[in-house]
């Protein structure tokens, strides 16, 4: 075992990929800052928290889920992103967004054309976009964040 992976496990980890590849990660965060700046904050947080929440990553979920908070998110909206499509605390435009989501994230199953057309019914052909960035952006992350087994923590 690599010292780089005995200090990762020691902050509860498999593996620093952010310290093996700096360069790689700087990349990344640059990629999901512009990815983002199209989007209204808050909903730009739902949308990482749902997909943290499919892909199964601690340390995003803990991320973003923070931020949303940060962003003026509601707890019980938080809550309810579990099951969005029988929540009424969402209007169309997030549940749009959130289909998205839903569709990118388990991306094997396809994307209805229907759920892009929602989205960009919503937010255009840049809100589109961004919205589509994001949620590969964090899907992304997610996988990242999941291979290395990272620990939930405040920064990226």
């Amino acid at each position: 075992m690599t010292s780089q992976a005995k200090d990762a496990r020691a902050k509860g980890g498999r593996f620093d990929v952010r310290a093996a590849a700096p360069e790689a990660h700087a990349a990344m965060a640059a990629f999901d800052t512009a990815a983002g700046a199209g989007l209204d904050p808050a909903l730009a947080e739902l949308v990482r928290v749902r997909a943290s929440r499919l892909n199964g990553c601690a340390m995003c979920l803990a991320m973003h889920t923070d931020a949303a908070r940060r962003f003026g998110e509601d707890e019980r909206r938080l809550r309810a992103l579990a099951s969005w499509r029988d929540s009424p605390l969402f209007d169309r435009a997030e549940r749009a967004a959130l289909a998205l989501t839903d569709a990118m994230t388990a991306v094997g199953d396809g994307v209805p054309g229907g759920v892009v057309d929602a989205a960009r019914g919503h937010f255009g052909d840049a809100g589109l976009a961004h919205l589509m960035w994001t949620i590969a952006a964090i899907n992304a992350w997610n996988r990242v964040g999941v291979a290395a087994a990272s620990a939930a923590r405040e920064e990226r």
